[in-house]
């Protein structure tokens, strides 16, 4: 035990006392923080592009009216979704709407008239392009126009000419700076439909401000259930128990992959060096491969007690009242006992396989062979989550809950839906059944893989299981 308990300590601190473990280990709270604020630099980056309208004969009369109704409508929108955005948030934190005005107000309103400005202007036409003759003339001028290298302010990105076609239906040719950028060329499209639209409504007896009036429309609806927590209408903090839930698959599949990448990349490394052959001489292969997977266990538990001190301390100091919630979710409602079962017996599980196939292997290369083909079954669950959510008693996702390898990321997922006590312990029972025999199969192949310098094939892995590592 004084060994095994050596050996564990030994391989945690290889990588625990490493600089480049910390910078690994905030990378993913980092690039979780990144993934949700590129989004918002992207589009508060994005330039709001001059566009000049040219309506072209006296059939286009009317259309770039029509496109500035059309972005008119468009900014009523953004301000609409801003709003239901701001009552979103005052249902999910719990604070005030007249707090949450003011710290909009004091803070965040450069912010917030980035995100929800229009993406395009209209601007007049310059004197060049307005007094050319239509054709050939106006097109040099538009040319020249959209290359010239003027200041940002002063630039115009695009000019749009006006038309119909043969049938009398709106249409449009688009001149843009960047030939890259379809900005104004979608929304231009977007708005010559609803033009067409009204118009063919008009032709059939319908008042075009009843059209006007129904595409502004947008329905009020909200959903109840008898499950919610008030017994009536669904709020955030019913829907928290899913959102844990998905959390929590992805996070044991992060966890679990981690760790088991680990002890085998480090079995594989010390069987190369030629340091497993020196911890044979004075522990047996039990004892090396139980502290190994106890010692990458406990860096396993060291990742989790980071990422969840470091989103604990932004909610509690961002969301206070979702941070409760949660808290009261994951501890009252059991889901952290969810957590730590399937993550004991999911680590378990894959930490004594790819150690096994690490003692085979001398290089990267040898390993990748298998490291394919379960990274793709991996995938799988992964997939499923997303269905486990919505339909989590749907047939396949139950079926593939009691899939030993499939059940520490499926159940969890499956967590707040409250399934039958059977399947949890079933497929719990099962995952642990697995996990037993797979430490049995592991350990006879890694005991006959570190003591060989056989490469890793079916017939060496079989032979050495059959064998019992002698």
């Amino acid at each position: 035990m004084n060994r095994t308990l050596l050996i564990a300590r030994r391989e945690y601190a290889a990588y625990a006392k490493t600089v480049g473990f910390w910078l690994s280990l905030l990378a993913f709270p980092l690039f979780a923080v990144l993934g949700g604020a590129i989004p918002i630099l992207m589009r508060t980056s994005e330039p709001v592009r001059s566009v000049v309208l040219i309506e072209e004969g006296p059939a286009a009369q009317g259309l770039a009216g029509s496109v500035q109704d059309a972005l008119r409508r468009d900014a009523e929108r953004r301000a609409e979704r801003a709003a239901q955005a701001q009552d979103a948030a005052v249902k999910a934190t719990g604070i005030p709407k007249e707090a949450v005005e003011q710290a909009q107000k004091s803070q965040g309103a450069g912010l917030r008239e980035s995100l929800n400005r229009q993406r395009l202007r209209i601007v007049d036409a310059p004197a060049a392009v307005a007094s050319a003759a239509p054709g050939q003339a106006q097109e040099a001028a538009v040319r020249e126009l959209l290359t010239a290298d003027v200041d940002r302010d002063q630039r115009i990105d695009s000019v749009v000419f006006l038309t119909r076609d043969a049938e009398g239906r709106p249409a449009a040719r688009v001149w843009t700076r960047r030939a890259a950028d379809d900005t104004v060329e979608d929304f231009i499209r977007e708005a010559l439909q609803a033009a067409n639209r009204r118009q063919v409504f008009e032709a059939a007896g319908i008042d075009g401000a009843v059209v006007a009036d129904t595409e502004r429309f947008r329905p009020d609806v909200r959903a109840f259930s008898p499950q919610s927590a008030s017994g009536g209408e669904v709020s955030f903090r019913d829907r928290l128990p899913s959102v844990i839930g998905l959390a929590s698959a992805f996070i044991l599949w992060s966890l679990i992959i981690t760790g088991a990448s680990i002890l085998l990349n480090s079995v594989m490394e010390e069987k190369s060096n030629k340091i497993l052959e020196v911890l044979l001489s004075s522990a047996s292969a039990t004892e090396i491969l139980t502290g190994k997977v106890l010692g990458v266990a406990l860096l396993t538990l060291t990742v989790l007690l980071v990422w969840a001190g470091i989103g604990a301390a932004g909610l509690l100091a961002s969301f206070p009242g979702t941070a409760r919630d949660i808290g009261d979710i994951v501890l009252q409602g059991g889901m952290i006992w969810y957590f730590v079962a399937y993550a004991v017996g999911g680590y378990l599980m894959y930490a004594v396989l790819f150690a096994a196939i690490g003692a085979f292997c001398e290089t990267p290369r040898d390993a990748q062979t298998l490291m394919g083909p379960i990274m793709m079954i991996l995938v799988i669950p992964i997939i499923v989550v997303q269905m486990a959510l919505r339909t989590p008693d749907a047939p396949l996702v139950k079926i593939m809950s009691w899939i030993p390898f499939f059940t520490p990321f499926l159940m969890p997922a499956r967590a707040p839906a409250e399934p039958p006590a059977y399947e949890v312990f079933g497929t719990m029972a099962g995952m642990f059944a697995m996990a037993l025999v797979m430490v049995w199969i592991a350990g006879r192949a890694f005991r006959a893989g570190a003591l060989s310098d056989v490469k890793l094939s079916w017939k060496t892995f079989g032979g050495a299981i059959r064998s019992g590592g002698r």
